[in-house]
């Protein structure tokens, strides 16, 4: 069952193959969605401080009954901080929200603030803010630490100054915008690839070729999108507060075959996002 499945991070921190997505899961309704999530074998929950709900999340994982070395809970530093000492104070801000003693993996939200996504050289800013995940990470507050957005210079730009290389990157990875080469370039570099928005914030569910594919292997579209994720070696985060739609996420133990992983890789982009489509990452600039 893939709910009971690890990953091993380059620092041998054993990371659940598929989590569950909490963005735009309000702070006083997430804390019930974790409880559900656990109670059907998740063991990976995914915040942000960008979410506004680290409260809550930290609420459903002491309270859900699962010992909290069980659990594996991902937070981000919100896209913004680019300042060691801004990033000090939000990362133990984060464990005071949460109410947890440490996190087991923090990442950079961004390489840039959403308000200048893909914009501006914000180099320095990066390499500050990682230090201080470096140093919380050594403190022992954080189990791992990684990034998110990250473009292949924007990872160079760590490495080149970093103690701890980054052992995860968050990218949009679905059936439409599979970033191969990113992805190849991550995986040489022995950083894991999670992919946030498996199913495209929905959009992909309107797609007849997909559905036909999905069909052809008895599954629904979201649990072809995840499984597809995860022949990618990838970590999917799946969001959804509803417990019929976590099951079914979870229930992805079939193998697309490759050639039909190869024609879903070669899938254009869809057209849009959608409602999403003014979010920065999801806007093609």
């Amino acid at each position: 069952m893939i709910l009971e499945e690890t990953y091993t991070l380059s620092n041998g921190v054993k990371i659940p193959k598929l989590g569950l997505g909490t963005w735009f899961i309000s702070d006083d309704q997430v804390a019930t969605a974790v409880c559900e999530a656990v109670k059907l074998g998740y063991r990976h929950i995914d915040t942000a401080q960008a979410y506004e709900n680290e409260r809550g999340v930290g609420e459903g994982i002491r309270s859900c009954g699962v010992p909290r070395e069980e659990l594996f809970v991902t937070t981000k530093l919100a896209a913004e901080i680019k300042t060691y000492e801004e990033a000090v104070e939000a990362i133990d801000g984060s464990l005071k929200k949460l109410g947890l003693d440490y996190i087991d993996l923090m990442l950079i939200h961004s390489p840039q603030p959403w308000a200048d996504f893909r914009g501006g050289d914000y180099a320095k800013g990066n390499q500050e803010a990682w230090r201080a995940l470096e140093d919380a990470y050594k403190a022992g507050k954080l189990r791992a630490i990684g990034i998110s957005n990250f473009k292949e210079e924007d990872v160079e730009n760590i490495l080149s100054s970093c103690t701890v290389a980054p052992m995860v990157n968050q990218l949009l990875v679905h059936i439409g915008n599979t970033p191969v080469d990113l992805m190849e370039y991550c995986r040489q570099k022995d950083i894991l690839v999670e992919a946030y928005s498996p199913v495209a914030h929905g959009e992909i569910l309107k797609n007849a070729e997909i559905a036909k594919m999905a069909e052809k292997y008895h599954v629904t579209v979201p649990q072809l999108c995840i499984r597809y994720d995860l022949q990618l070696d990838t970590v999917p985060l799946p969001k959804t507060a509803n417990p019929v739609h976590m099951s079914e996420n979870s229930k992805v133990d079939f193998v697309i075959s490759d050639e039909d992983m190869e024609t879903l890789k070669q899938m254009k982009p869809l057209k849009d996002y959608g409602e999403f489509s003014g979010f920065p990452v999801f806007s093609g600039k």
